[in-house]
C-alpha cells in the first residue's frame, strides 16, 4: 500500500506504529501536547503515542514505553500497561486493566473491567458498579472484535481470536476462540502433533492459520465471508470463520455457564479445570479416586477401608459428600499413624537414620524422622531417648560459626561476609534447628555468620543471588538466612539484619507476579514459584507477615500449575506440589477463604486434584517417594519424601476446609502458625 510522502496526524492517528520513523518535529511537538492534555493521573512512556480522536478519560494511566492508543479508542477507569502495548482502532478500555509487556489488542475489541451488580430490588441504572479487575499477562496477542469481562487474567503469550468473548482465565500459551472463549491448543505445540487439551472435533484451528496482519502484526488475520455453520458446531476447515463467529448458540451458553457470582454484579464466569491424565478420577470424587487407582497407573496402596481389597467394593461412589469423602483423610491418617513405627525402623541403620535401605546416614534423615514421629505420634523415634535425640543433634553445630556439616564433610568455608552460600549447612539451619525446636531445646547456638552480617553485606548479597538464571537457589539462600535470624533472636535481640532483609524483598517483589526472580523459556516459572515458596517460607510465613501482591502470586502459581513440564502424568514431585500448594494456602490467608475468594473455585479443585492424585501412592509400611521422575530422591519412598507429603497432604486439606479430619498439624519446618510473630519495625 502507498503511504503518502509526508503522513498526516489523521494517518499516524490510524496507524501509529508509524509515527516514531516517519514524524516530523513539527507533528512530535504537537503529539506531546496531545499526551500532556490527557487528564487523570497519568505518566505517559517513552516513544508513545496517542490519537488525539481518541477518548482517553482515564482516572490513572500508565502508559509503558513504545506503546500507542489509535483512533478512536475509549479509555476510561485505570489503565495500566507495560512497554510495546497497542490499543488498535476503536479499541474500548474501561475499569481496572493491567496490561504486561508486548500486548496487542485488535480493532474494535472492548476490555471491560467493570460490571453493573443486577439485583431485581432496583432499576438496572441505579445498581452499583463493581470492579475486580482484567489482568494480561506478557506477550498476549488479542484480536478485532473481542470481548473481555471483568475478573478475568489472561496468562503470558496467548492469542485470542477474533470474536471471541473471555469469561474465564486462560492459562498461558493458550490458543482461545469463541464464545464463550475456549483453549483450543498450547501454543507451543506445533501444529498436526495433536492438541495440548481435548477439543470437540469440531473446534476451530489455530486463530492465526490464515489472513492478513497489519504491519505491526497487532490483530487477528481478517475473515472471509461463508455461510454460517449450525450452531452446535464450526467445520474444522474453515479456522477463519469458526474465531469471528459469536452466534446466538455461544451466548446461549455463556449465559448457561455455571459460575456466576453470589452477588449476581458480573457476567457469570467460570474458570478452566486441567484436564485429567488419561484415567485419572473427576475431581472431587476422593473416594471413588481412591478405589480405582490401581487401574489409573498409581501405586496401589491397599490402605485399610479405603482402597481396593479394604473393606468396600472397588468402583462404589459415596451416597453423601459428608461420610464417606471425610472418613478417606481420617483413614489415611489412621493407616499412615499405625504404619509409623515400621517406617521408621525401615530407615534406622542400627546407629543413625537413613532416607531409604541401602542410603547412607545423612543429618537430613535424622531431622525427618523427629519430625514425622512428632507429626504422626506426637513422640520421638523410639530409637532414642529424647535426651540422645538432643544430644546427637545438638552435638552437630559447631559452636563458633553455628553450622552443621554433613555427615562425613569438613565444616563449610564462610565468604567474605561470614556465611555461606550453597551446601547442605544452608538446609541444617532448617532441618536442625526445627527438629531441636520439636524436642526441646532449640538450637544451642547463634549462627555467627548471619548474626554479624552488616546491612552492606546483606544488601551486597542479596544483590548477587542468581535471581534471573537460578530463583530456586536464591529463595532458598533468602530462607536459610531468615530462619538463621529467627533463631539468632531467640539468643538475644541486638544483632543481625532482618528488617534490612525485608526491606529489600518488599521493594524488589515484581508487582506483576508478587514473586522474585524471572521465568525461562526451558522451565517456565519453575525456578521462579519453587524459589518463592523457599523465600517466604523463611521470611514472610515464619515472621508472621503478609506477602505483597497476594493476587498475583495466586495468578502465577495457578498457571505455573498446569505447565505440563512440571505436572504432567508422572512428572509431579514433592516439591513442585508444595511449592504450589504453600503459596496458594499463604496467599488465602490474606485473601479470605470463603467460596467467593479470590479464584477460590480453582485452587480447591487444584487441592482436590491432587489428593485424589497423592494418597493412593502411599506404600503400606514404607511411606511416600519423593516422587515419579529422576529429581530428588526419586520414586523409592523414604523419610524425605515421607516428611514432605505428609506436609503437603495437610496444606492440600486445608485448603478444602478438611484438615482437621487428618487428625495432625504440622509444627517443624512446614508449620502453618508463624514461628515468631513480627519484626521490630514491620509488625
Amino acid at each position: 500500500m502507498d503511504h503518502p510522502s509526508q503522513p498526516s496526524e489523521r494517518h499516524f492517528d490510524h496507524c501509529p506504529w508509524l509515527f516514531a520513523a516517519e514524524a516530523t518535529e513539527e507533528q512530535r511537538a504537537a503529539q506531546r501536547e496531545v499526551q500532556r492534555a490527557v487528564g487523570g493521573d497519568t505518566v505517559i512512556g517513552e516513544r508513545c503515542y496517542v490519537a488525539e480522536s481518541a477518548a482517553v478519560f482515564p482516572d490513572r494511566l500508565r502508559l509503558g514505553d513504545d506503546s500507542y492508543i489509535a483512533a478512536h479508542a475509549y479509555v476510561t477507569g485505570e489503565l495500566d500497561t507495560g512497554s510495546h502495548c497497542t490499543l488498535n482502532p476503536f479499541t474500548t478500555v474501561r475499569g481496572n486493566v493491567v496490561l504486561g509487556h508486548g500486548v496487542r489488542i485488535g480493532a474494535h475489541t472492548s476490555l471491560l473491567g467493570f460490571n453493573h451488580s443486577m439485583a431485581p430490588d432496583r432499576p438496572v441504572f441505579r445498581q452499583p458498579l463493581t470492579s475486580r479487575g482484567i489482568r494480561v499477562g506478557d506477550d498476549v496477542w488479542i484480536g478485532s472484535h473481542v470481548i473481555v469481562v471483568d475478573g478475568v487474567t489472561i496468562g503470558d503469550h496467548c492469542v485470542i481470536g477474533a470474536g471471541a468473548v473471555v469469561t474465564r482465565d486462560l492459562p498461558a500459551w493458550s490458543v482461545a476462540a469463541g464464545n464463550p472463549a475456549r483453549v483450543l491448543r498450547d501454543r507451543r505445540q506445533v501444529r498436526g502433533e495433536g492438541s495440548a487439551a481435548p477439543t470437540d472435533p469440531a473446534a476451530p484451528a489455530d486463530p492465526a492459520a490464515s489472513g492478513t496482519r497489519q504491519p505491526d502484526d497487532s490483530r487477528t488475520p481478517t475473515t472471509h465471508p461463508t455461510p454460517h455453520p449450525a450452531p452446535s458446531a464450526v467445520a474444522a476447515d474453515d479456522p477463519e470463520h469458526a474465531l469471528q463467529v459469536a452466534g446466538a448458540a455461544g451466548a446461549k451458553a455463556a449465559a448457561a455457564a455455571p459460575g456466576k457470582r453470589p452477588d449476581d454484579s458480573r457476567t457469570p464466569t467460570t474458570h478452566p479445570t486441567p484436564h485429567p491424565a488419561p484415567g485419572a478420577v473427576a475431581a472431587g470424587n476422593l473416594e471413588h479416586a481412591l478405589q480405582v487407582a490401581g487401574a489409573a497407573g498409581a501405586e496401589a496402596a491397599d490402605l485399610p477401608g479405603i482402597l481396593p481389597g479394604g473393606g468396600r467394593t472397588p468402583g462404589t461412589r459415596p451416597t453423601s459428600d459428608a461420610g464417606p469423602r471425610s472418613a478417606n483423610l481420617a483413614a489415611f491418617a489412621d493407616a499412615a499413624r499405625d504404619q509409623t513405627a515400621g517406617l521408621l525402623d525401615r530407615c534406622w541403620n542400627g546407629e543413625r537414620y537413613v532416607d531409604r535401605p541401602g542410603a547412607g546416614p545423612t543429618v537430613r534423615a535424622h531431622c525427618d524422622a523427629v519430625e514425622i514421629a512428632d507429626l504422626l505420634l506426637g513422640a520421638v523415634p523410639a530409637h532414642l531417648s529424647a535426651e540422645e535425640h538432643i544430644g546427637r543433634l545438638s552435638g552437630l553445630q559447631d559452636p563458633k560459626s553455628g553450622l552443621v556439616p554433613e555427615f562425613g564433610e569438613p565444616l563449610p568455608v564462610a565468604d567474605g561476609d561470614g556465611f555461606i552460600g550453597e551446601g547442605a549447612a544452608l538446609y541444617h539451619v532448617l532441618c536442625v534447628g526445627y527438629a531441636l525446636d520439636l524436642l526441646g531445646p532449640g538450637l544451642p547456638h547463634p549462627v555467627q555468620g548471619v548474626r554479624d552480617m552488616t546491612v552492606h553485606q546483606l544488601l551486597v548479597r542479596l544483590e548477587a543471588l542468581t535471581w534471573r538464571t537460578g530463583a530456586w537457589g536464591a529463595g532458598a539462600w533468602v530462607d536459610s538466612f531468615a530462619t538463621a535470624a529467627h533463631w539468632n533472636l531467640r539468643h538475644d535481640d541486638g544483632h543481625g539484619t532482618p528488617e534490612s532483609l525485608f526491606g529489600w524483598l518488599l521493594t524488589r517483589a515484581d508487582p506483576w507476579t508478587g514473586m522474585w526472580g524471572s521465568p525461562s523459556a526451558e522451565e517456565g516459572r519453575l525456578q521462579v514459584v519453587n524459589g518463592y515458596y523457599r523465600l517466604t517460607r523463611g521470611s514472610f510465613a515464619q515472621f508472621g507477615l503478609p506477602v505483597p501482591y497476594p493476587e498475583r502470586v495466586v495468578d502465577a502459581v495457578l498457571d505455573h500449575a498446569r505447565d505440563a513440564r512440571h505436572f504432567g502424568p508422572g512428572r509431579e514431585n514433592a516439591c513442585n506440589v508444595l511449592d504450589v500448594a504453600h503459596p496458594l494456602w499463604l496467599c488465602t490467608q490474606q485473601l479470605g477463604r470463603s467460596a467467593d475468594g479470590y479464584r477460590s473455585g480453582e485452587i480447591r479443585d487444584w487441592a482436590e486434584r491432587q489428593l485424589a492424585t497423592v494418597l493412593p501412592r502411599w506404600q503400606n509400611g514404607r511411606g511416600f517417594g519423593f516422587g515419579q521422575g529422576a529429581a530428588g530422591p526419586g520414586p523409592e519412598p523414604g523419610l524425605q519424601g515421607t516428611e514432605m507429603w505428609l506436609a503437603i497432604i495437610w496444606y492440600l486439606a486445608d485448603l478444602l476446609g478438611r484438615s482437621d479430619e487428618l487428625g495432625y498439624r504440622p509444627r517443624g519446618i512446614h508449620r502453618p502458625e508463624p514461628a515468631r510473630q513480627g519484626i521490630t519495625g514491620l509488625s
